[in-house]
């Protein structure tokens, strides 16, 4: 061939000519790491279960009064328009899911049961869902001066009328001594024992004028004897038997008495019915 077209070398591999790299095929540049999601769908789960809870929560105490105001309406014979508040402590949703409530509180302004009225505050502890005894219960109830006559009308204490003041008792009647009558005015401090009331004198006025004990006995002779000494008044016959009296008070204008209740009185009607007196 002739010299007058010389063949061209091809570059050489020095560098000044760098091979050019097709971009998306070998491009070997640091990508930005992708950001982890699971934290975020995991927080999101949380929230909506945390709204569940609330609402489920919510609803259970919505629903709940209602249920075991209806039940002990039923199961202790009350009108049916009985107001009865209902609380249950503590976070019920565990509670209802276990099936026993730790404590139900169930208080009423004004409640009659076997001819006494009164206000009743009760806590029932270790209430059954599925049906059961409690574990027990307890409360009070407040009864005014009224409502306390009825109850001392089983004494022999000469009562026409009671006045409460705290924390004594004045109970006033008349007495007859030879065809004549005497008016009697007898300070007791009330309380509680073996299940019964207990009156226990103070003082004693006759006529208007206060005497001591042996002056009583000297005047009114075995009606004397009778108003000195400790009454003691058995009310079991007006009260379910499932229900004892641990305590008696007078706190200002009413007589508040503390009672245990039996666990078994929700499914026991023995103890949903009257007690005996002993005496009776």
């Amino acid at each position: 061939m002739s010299d007058d077209n010389p063949t061209l070398p091809y570059p050489g591999t020095d560098g000044q000519h760098p091979t050019l790299v097709i971009p998306g095929e070998t491009d070997t540049a640091p990508r930005a790491p992708r950001r982890r999601r699971w934290p975020w769908v995991l927080l999101i789960v949380v929230v909506v279960l945390a709204a569940l809870a609330v609402a489920g929560e919510f609803l259970a105490r919505a629903l709940l009064p209602g249920v075991v105001r209806g039940i002990v309406i039923q199961q202790l014979d009350l009108p049916s328009d009985q107001q009865l508040d209902v609380d249950a402590e503590g976070i019920l949703l565990p509670q209802l899911i276990s099936g026993r409530l730790d404590a139900l509180h169930l208080s009423t302004q004004s409640v009659t049961i076997e001819g006494i009225t009164g206000a009743a505050d009760v806590t029932a502890r270790g209430v059954p869902l599925r049906g059961g005894d409690l574990d027990g219960a307890s409360g009070t109830i407040s009864i005014d001066e009224s409502q306390f006559t009825q109850l001392l009308a089983g004494t022999d204490l000469p009562i026409d009328q009671v006045a409460f003041d705290a924390p004594d008792v004045t109970v006033s009647g008349s007495v007859q001594v030879l065809a004549l009558s005497i008016p009697v005015s007898l300070t007791v401090t009330p309380g509680a024992a073996d299940g019964a009331l207990q009156l226990t004198p103070r003082s004693i006025s006759i006529g208007g004028v206060v005497v001591d004990a042996d002056q009583v006995q000297d005047t009114l002779g075995g009606i004397g004897s009778e108003l000195t000494r400790t009454q003691s008044i058995c009310i079991a016959d007006r009260l379910p038997a499932g229900l004892t009296i641990t305590g008696l008070e007078v706190k200002g204008a009413a007589a508040i008495i503390d009672i245990d209740v039996d666990g078994a009185i929700v499914t026991d009607q023995r103890l949903q019915q009257p007690g005996v007196c002993a005496d009776r």
